[in-house]
This record gives structure tokens, sequence and C-alpha cells, in this order.
């Protein structure tokens, strides 16, 4: 019997991709650098901001790494709620795992206090633990960040469950001990997840619910 869900938040919770690519947009024209396609930037997304400019600059202007983060983390700040979209059916099923008394938790390589603002705005209530990347855990695919929330859920991996939409979450579910469902409604294609190998694929959130027993 699972106690736990833990949730990614980018393209598994929420559709969040529009901000990320406006801001990310911002911070290179900022330095006169070439602007990414909106096809460019969902597949650079999932690793966290630095590996998402690390590509976005491009190999020929990594020097301007550390400043074009810095001009897109201050944009975000400012919008990263500006075009979000629920994804239909999520908050049901969200809500619907709280009431049969399931932890819910999200992990994410979203810079922590962006993903605070926004599960605020969002499910304010809903979840028990939300963590964004910080300094003093290694972000995922590394277990880190799912082992500090079981550990303060005071839950056994085995009991938890591990949903997310890219290659990086189904490495994440596997380096913590945790069995995994992969959405097809996020940012990678059903076809994108079957290639990384995703045990089990969802296409809706109510199904979900089926995997709990």
């Amino acid at each position: 019997m699972y106690k736990a869900v833990l949730f990614d938040l980018d393209g598994t919770i929420l559709n969040t991709l529009d901000d990320l690519f406006y801001s990310t947009n911002y911070a290179l024209e900022k330095y006169n650098l070439k602007k990414r396609t909106y096809e460019e930037i969902r597949c650079f997304v999932g690793n966290g901001v630095k590996v998402l400019i690390e590509k976005a600059v491009g190999e020929n202007h990594q020097h301007l790494v550390d400043n074009v983060i810095l001009e897109f983390k201050n944009h975000y700040k400012e919008h990263s709620l500006d075009h979000i979209k629920e994804y239909d059916g999520i908050k049901e099923v969200l809500i619907e795992l709280k009431r049969k008394g399931l932890k819910l938790a999200v992990v994410t390589n979203k810079f922590n206090q962006a993903a605070q603002d926004i599960i605020n705005k969002y499910f304010n209530g809903i979840f028990d633990i939300v963590l964004g990347e910080t300094k003093e855990l290694n972000r995922k695919p590394h277990p880190d960040m799912c082992n500090y929330v079981l550990k303060e859920l005071g839950i056994n991996p085995s009991e938890a469950l591990y949903v997310g939409d890219s290659d990086v979450d189904i490495l994440t579910a596997k380096n913590a001990g945790l069995k995994c469902i992969s959405c097809s409604w996020g940012f990678k294609t059903k076809d994108e997840l079957i290639s990384f190998e995703a045990n089990i694929i969802i296409d809706i959130p109510t199904e979900l619910l089926g995997y709990l027993n």
C-alpha cells in the first residue's frame, strides 16, 4: 500500500513552458545572443536553470552563463505566473489523493523560491512538502532531493510513487528506489518517454489513481 506520491512540477502538474520560454529569451536578448525556439526550450528544460541556460547560450558563449542566469532569474521572479496553465484534472486527482490520506510532495529542479511561489498560488494547502533546487542538495536525477523528502515524511521508498514527465524523472525514481509513473501530457512526447524506457505511462491524471493499491 502506497503512503506518498512525489510529483515533478514543470510538465507534470502545471504547464510552465511559456514563462520559461519568455524568460530565457529575455535573458539571451540582454546579451545579444540568439533567441531560442519554443521547441528548443522544451528540449532544454528538466535539469534546472543552470543546464537550461548552458544549452540556450550555446557552446561559444559559455563564459556568459552566470550573467544570463542572473537575468533569467530576475525576469522569472516577476513573470513566472504570467502564462501558467493547469493540466485538466490534475487538481481533482491531487485532492482525491489527499482525501485518501496520502502524503503529497513536489520535487523539482526549478529553483526553490519559484517552486514555492507557484505551488502556493495554484495548490495552496494540498502538498505536504515542496522542494526545489537548493545549494544543500544535489539536483535530480541524483536521489538527494527525493531521499530528503521521504525522510521528512517518514516514508520508505517502497511506500512511495514518483510521477514525472521526463527522462530526468525516470532516472530520479530509479536512483531513489521509487516506482515511476510517467505522464504523456507534459514536456516530453509519449514516443520520447518510450525511448527513455519508461515502465508505466499514463495519458490522463485520473489514471494515476489505478496504481495506488
